[in-house]
């Protein structure tokens, strides 16, 4: 027998050897028949989907339908929401403030579109900028801010762009549409448990898609979305969802359609 021979029997023995001790290490299934592994109860609730895509399911609660913003408040003074509704559409009115639901959640899933204009005009963040804040934590707070921008052909900081978790997660695509045509947004939203002295059980998540294509996948936040600093978490139950009157020149942006459905 050759040298070659030698090292080919040893390797295969050894190889074989290998083989035998990982089907040794697997665990003994016992014998089950298919239906112990059936789950029946308890049946999911019935959700009837709209008709058309993007319309609010059976289950949700429409936070804006294009007729009022019954929903909405100011957040300085908790006033009716001073924002314009125009043509179906509710246009953000920069001197009127940032608006927050009447409504608290916990954990939900959002829809919301939103419009940059046509001829909108400047650059970087200060262009088509907002913001939708997922929880509104209270006075001088700055909350979970998922961005809205104009980044279509437009750079910024991309911990800054549209899709972002502000300053926290850059976006997996630039989806933007260009101006003029509406965007969509289809968030979910995992608010964060705390321990009874306050300290974090669970961090908040985010799941975002944009214009169909998923830019947030299960993304841990590390706290609220600072403007400068290091994120932190303050401990609460459910918060109002926010929407930003930023204070740049660019023209204004719109939203619509917007609902949201509570998760357990």
């Amino acid at each position: 027998m050759t040298r070659n021979q030698v090292f080919s029997l040893v390797a295969v023995s050894a190889l074989a050897s290998f083989s035998a001790s990982l089907v040794a290490q697997q665990p003994t299934q016992p014998k089950m028949k298919p239906e112990e592994t059936e789950i029946w109860q308890p049946v999911p609730p019935v959700v009837t989907p709209a008709k058309d895509a993007g319309a609010a399911p059976s289950d949700a609660i429409v936070l804006f339908d294009g007729k009022n913003l019954d929903e909405w408040v100011n957040v300085k003074d908790h006033g009716p929401a001073s924002w314009d509704v125009v043509d179906g559409l509710m246009k953000v009115k920069k001197s009127g403030g940032n608006i927050e639901t009447k409504q608290k959640f916990k954990n939900y899933q959002l829809h919301i579109e939103f419009r940059v204009p046509e001829s909108i005009t400047g650059s970087g963040q200060a262009r088509g900028n907002s913001g939708v804040f997922l929880a509104s934590t209270g006075p001088g707070d700055d909350g979970y801010e998922l961005q809205v921008l104009d980044s279509y052909q437009n750079s910024t900081y991309v911990n800054g762009m549209a899709g972002s978790i502000y300053k926290q997660a850059i976006p997996l695509a630039n989806a933007a549409r260009k101006p003029g045509e509406w965007n969509v947004y289809d968030i979910v939203w995992t608010a964060p448990t705390f321990n009874e002295d306050g300290s974090v059980k669970t961090p908040a998540y985010a799941t975002v898609f944009w214009n169909g294509v998923i830019v947030e996948n299960h993304f841990e936040l590390k706290g609220q979305t600072l403007y400068i600093g290091k994120p932190f978490y303050k401990a609460y139950d459910s918060a109002p969802i926010k929407l930003q009157a930023h204070g740049d020149k660019s023209e204004p942006i719109s939203f619509r359609n917007i609902w949201v459905r509570n998760l357990p």
